[in-house]
């Protein structure tokens, strides 16, 4: 089962990520949430080139990636569910779980500490959200998150099956809650009960700092709820709130040359960081 869970990972995961990719940039030409200000001609090379960048980077520095250190922990019995005695289901969702708790645990991270957020800011300098702004992420941030995922799959002995599942689910939990996409009312208040919407997610790429260090969910609505870090609504509203970050309004910086050099600026480092942000 591992094995084939392994030979079949790039493939699933691939036509995952365009399967949603195509029905989500369907439902944004459908439903529009917002009208953007950018041309996705100017917006789109980027992002989707950053996406293409990382992805053929993780295939040659890590090829089997989360899902072959699984499945070698799970030989070598390393890790929790590997020592203990566990149904298959339980240990499976309690790592899907476990994996996106460590995520909101990180997101947190890369906002408090100077250095970690210079290179996350790039994610937040898109002048506008739509589904390509979900795999909008510095290759470094990117690498940085690879190396605390597989500590964490090894510490958890976690299945290989919840692995990919949890990867899918991030990927596609990405992509929806990034959409530029007009859910009713009802619908995203129900939905917000177990995964995180385009509006609740939208939030969190307001230009207001506030509101840029709240809703740091990725999938699960739920840890923000607990940890005090949710906000329900953008204070300038959905229509009119500015997406981005107040240093980075120049279009040029949608480039993919200014996006990869933008850590190395000093620009959008609060105060309370700038000590940190010099010392690096």
């Amino acid at each position: 089962m591992g094995e084939l869970i392994l030979s079949h990972e790039p493939a699933i995961r691939l036509a995952a990520y365009l399967g949603i990719l195509g029905l989500l940039v369907a439902a944004e030409l459908l439903a529009p949430r917002r009208r953007l200000g950018q041309g996705r001609l100017r917006r789109w090379p980027a992002n989707l080139g950053i996406a293409a960048l990382n992805t053929v980077m993780l295939r040659l520095v890590a090829p089997g990636a989360a899902v072959g250190v699984a499945l070698w922990a799970a030989e070598a019995g390393i890790g929790l569910f590997n020592l203990v005695a566990a149904p298959h289901w339980l240990a499976v969702a309690a790592c899907v779980l476990a994996l996106d708790l460590l995520i909101y645990g990180q997101h947190v991270a890369f906002h408090k500490v100077a250095p970690l957020w210079r290179l996350h800011r790039m994610h937040h300098a898109d002048l506008d959200i739509d589904v390509t702004t979900g795999a909008r992420f510095h290759p470094v941030e990117i690498l940085l998150s690879l190396g605390i995922k597989l500590a964490a799959v090894l510490a958890l002995g976690a299945p290989p099956l919840s692995v990919l599942l949890f990867e899918v689910l991030l990927n596609a939990t990405s992509m929806f809650n990034h959409a530029n996409l007009a859910l009713p009312g009802w619908l995203d208040r129900g939905l917000r009960l177990v995964l995180v919407t385009p509006d609740m997610h939208r939030v969190h790429h307001s230009w207001h700092r506030d509101e840029t260090d709240s809703n740091f969910g990725f999938s699960l609505p739920w840890w923000d709820r607990l940890f005090g870090t949710y906000r329900n609504q953008p204070r300038d509203g959905h229509e009119a709130m500015t997406i981005g970050l107040a240093d980075f309004r120049d279009p040029a910086e949608l480039r993919l040359d200014r996006m990869l050099l933008q850590p190395l600026r000093m620009e959008n480092v609060p105060p309370s960081q700038e000590t940190a942000g010099k010392a690096v």
